[in-house]
């Protein structure tokens, strides 16, 4: 658990109870914890960012190191998504900012949980965000940037053989009128890899985590 608990500090004793309830199955418990924890005044982007992604991360070491299976894994991250949703009352009610984003998974790509939580803590910051989702065909992305022309495009991928259709997305949108100039940042592990690879696909900016892609929202878009 050395991960989680650098990754939580303060928040580890409530990030290992959370986790530990859903390997053990235990959904409701896990929810509960957390809804107790913001009554009792935890802000929501510390939950998200020292829970959710402090926990995710050391489930998806536990998979990749084969300590848990894939089922479990998916159950976990199906459990969060829920508890997130439970949340959306308080993420919701945020004053909006007059800024758009729109935050999309390539064709292809099925890992979203990042990205979806990029989502929320822009909504928490004021943002009006349209959450496409996973998987999602570049033609339909590129219909939605044009019909709403947001601030900023974000695009997650977090597996190399996606980052070609990622690629062919963003210049789908550089070479379309109208929203050519559109900033987008990207997030995933490949650019985690090979930090300077956003460059290289014609992208404004990259962020490893979500509070960092608020930040770097706010520079691009006024540059």
């Amino acid at each position: 658990m050395n991960q989680l608990e650098e990754e939580s500090g303060e928040f580890f004793s409530l990030a290992k109870n959370y986790m530990d309830a859903l390997l053990n199955l235990r959904r409701n418990e896990a929810s509960d914890m957390i809804m107790k924890a913001v009554e009792e005044g935890t802000s929501i982007k510390d939950i998200y960012m020292n829970v959710f992604e402090a926990s995710q991360h050391e489930i998806g070491r536990l998979w990749q190191t084969n300590q848990i299976t894939v089922a479990q894994e998916h159950f976990c991250t199906a459990a969060t998504q829920r508890v997130m949703s439970q949340l959306y009352p308080h993420i919701f009610s945020t004053q909006k900012n007059g800024h758009q984003m729109v935050a999309a998974c390539a064709a292809g790509e099925m890992h979203e949980m990042g990205l979806r939580m990029v989502a929320d803590l822009f909504e928490m910051e004021g943002w009006d965000t349209y959450y496409l989702g996973a998987n999602t065909p570049n033609e339909s992305i590129l219909q939605t940037i044009i019909d709403i022309k947001p601030d900023l495009v974000a695009l997650s991928v977090s597996i190399h053989s996606n980052l070609r259709t990622l690629m062919d997305l963003i210049k789908l949108i550089r070479n379309t009128q109208d929203i050519s100039e559109i900033k987008i940042m990207v997030g995933g592990r490949p650019f985690l890899l090979a930090p300077k690879l956003w460059k290289k696909i014609g992208a404004d900016g990259y962020s490893h985590n979500a509070v960092e892609a608020i930040n770097l929202a706010d520079e691009i878009i006024s540059s």
